[in-house]
Formats: structure tokens, C-alpha cells, sequence
């Protein structure tokens, strides 16, 4: 597949994703039966991720917003926060929502936000974990796919705002 003169190749299908979400949510449902957790997706990419996990969210909980940018076409740019939090997260169970966790870097600066801000806990749900975010010391407590270093588009991630609408996750041909 082509896409901005890049060549990717079909790396997860839509129904292991699928698979792979349901099976996070029973683990999230277990986890937050007594609580009321706050679901924190990060725009632009966790947003297919975050709409499919919450419909297999069964416990009572309320959805904001976060958006913060680190990429610059397929490298990691700098870190810019362009969206905040519209309201108080103070004593607050967390969940962020992400899309894909490559260095580490913004969900760090994420988790510490909310923490600055009194939340009770935080945790982060994460679809994609590259292999070099493993020395990260921040660890997302739910991972979907841990998964090599090349770059990924598909399933709400993008290459320059390209790609975010393929139903499969496909990868950078080197």
C-alpha cells in the first residue's frame, strides 16, 4: 500500500484488533468495578482505539480529551501540548487512552500533568508499545501490541495526517 509516496505493509488486521480490545476492556472491567474512572483518550491517533474500547467498557466512567502533538512525519518531533483539560481531575481514577507508546516522552509528560493535578491514580492504556519504550521508566499498565521500531499507520494513526481511516494497522517498508 502507498500512501504519501511511502511503501507500508499490512501488519495487524482489523480482527485481531478487535480481538485484542475486547479482551483489554474485560481486563479494565475487572479492574474498575468499584470506581468510576475518567477515560482520557489523547487526539488525534487514540481516537478509533478509545471509541472502540469504551463500547466494551462496562463500568460507569466519563470520557475527556487530551491532545498533545510529538511527531514530525515519521520521526519524533519535539513535544507540544495543543488541547488541555477542560475540567478538574483532582481525586480522580485515570485512564489515558493511547494510541501508540514509542519513546515515551509524551504519555510521561501526560501522566505527570495529571498527577500535578491531584488525580487519585493513573494509569494508561496503550494499543501499540514499541520496543524501545520498554527502558521507558513509565509502564502502561494495559498494552495491547508490543511491536517493532518501524513506523505504523492505520486504525487512527497517521503519516502527515494521512491514514488515520485503514481499519488494519500497516507498516513502514524499509
Amino acid at each position: 500500500m502507498k500512501l504519501n509516496g511511502l511503501t507500508f505493509k499490512k501488519y495487524l488486521t482489523s480482527a485481531r484488533i478487535k480481538s485484542l480490545v475486547k479482551k483489554l476492556a474485560l481486563k479494565i472491567n475487572k479492574d474498575y468495578q468499584k470506581k468510576t474512572p475518567l477515560f482520557l483518550p489523547v487526539l488525534n491517533g487514540a481516537f478509533i482505539f478509545a471509541s472502540d474500547l469504551l463500547k466494551q467498557v462496562n463500568v460507569p466512567c466519563r470520557v475527556s480529551f487530551v491532545k498533545h502533538a510529538s511527531y514530525e512525519g515519521t520521526s519524533s518531533g519535539s513535544l507540544k501540548t495543543l488541547i488541555g483539560l477542560n475540567e478538574s481531575v483532582f481525586g480522580q481514577d485515570i485512564l489515558i487512552v493511547e494510541d501508540i507508546m514509542d519513546s515515551g516522552e509524551t504519555l510521561n509528560k501526560v501522566v505527570s500533568e495529571l498527577k500535578s493535578l491531584g488525580a487519585k491514580s493513573v494509569e494508561v492504556v496503550v494499543l501499540l508499545c514499541k520496543a524501545k519504550a520498554k527502558n521507558h521508566e513509565l509502564k502502561p499498565k494495559y498494552i495491547g501490541f508490543e511491536i517493532a521500531d518501524p513506523f505504523v499507520v492505520g486504525y487512527g494513526l497517521d503519516h502527515e495526517g494521512f491514514g488515520r481511516n485503514f481499519p488494519d494497522v500497516y507498516q513502514l517498508v524499509s
